[in-house]
């Protein structure tokens, strides 16, 4: 009987250090952006598997498949599905492309004990008091604008059939750029015109990577470059790409991810 019970209580605590070792086993948290969905890492993961790290994509809601009504998501109900995602997670590298650099920044501040550093793949890095549409309004090189269609009553914001392989996927292979010829799911706008709440204290003691895509034609490269200007001790990457690196570019994109997460 006695021995039973130590041998139990020996797997318990075998167990338990297991577990504890997981939670800090590097971790990278990819966080696609608008108009686009978890599915957008298809091509880095398999790379980021192979060199053992644990990886988590977040499909955010709205996307993909995920049915959510526009009216109630929130850049909160975003933040809060990251939140989720890490869990008790520690030593985590979180990525965000696009608009999702408005929710890694956003996660970064409510828990940065959780988070060794952000990298933003041609995002969106905020100040306080910005939203995507702060910094977005004042991209004159970006193509989004002439293309983009606003639905108040549905809180959507889309993307014409006509603008979708111009601005996600310019610099693709035939392959890709006839996927996006179909055009692009719209998004909730409500994140969109959301200011995000950010302090030193918090999202300022995180470690920052941006990776620059000098043909992007969503977020200029212009846009890129003063962004990063304006947040103190940012390490940059460039990439000759549009604003789809995963897709042109996956094993470049992994190989910045493995070395800043290792």
């Amino acid at each position: 009987m006695m021995k039973t019970l130590a041998l139990t209580l020996i797997a318990g605590l075998f167990g338990m250090g297991v577990s504890a070792q997981n939670l800090n086993k590097p971790t990278i948290i990819l966080v696609h952006g608008a108009w686009s969905d978890s599915s957008a890492w298809n091509r880095v993961l398999p790379k980021l598997n192979a060199k053992g790290f644990n990886v988590v994509t977040v499909n955010l809601p709205g996307h993909g498949n995920d049915n959510t009504p526009f009216p109630s998501i929130t850049l909160k109900s975003y933040v809060d599905a990251v939140k989720n995602a890490i869990g008790d997670r520690k030593n985590i590298t979180l990525v965000g492309h696009s608009m999702g650099g408005m929710v890694i920044s956003q996660v970064a501040e409510a828990m940065p004990e959780s988070i060794k550093k952000l990298i933003y793949l041609t995002a969106y890095l905020p100040t306080n008091g910005q939203s995507l549409l702060d910094i977005a309004k004042k991209d004159e090189g970006s193509h989004v604008g002439k293309y983009l269609q606003i639905d108040r009553e549905r809180a959507s914001a889309g993307i014409a059939i006509e603008g979708a392989v111009d601005i996600f996927a310019a610099d693709e292979s035939k392959n890709v750029q006839d996927k996006f010829s179909t055009g692009v799911k719209a998004d909730p706008l409500i994140p969109f015109a959301t200011p995000v709440t950010l302090s030193e204290a918090n999202f300022g003691s995180v470690d920052k990577v941006y990776i620059y895509a000098t043909y992007d034609h969503a977020i200029s490269y212009a846009t890129q470059q003063f962004m990063v200007s304006k947040v103190a001790g940012v390490k940059t990457y460039s990439l000759k790409s549009g604003h789809s690196p995963f897709f042109s570019m996956p094993k470049q994109v992994a190989s910045i991810l493995i070395s800043e997460a290792k």
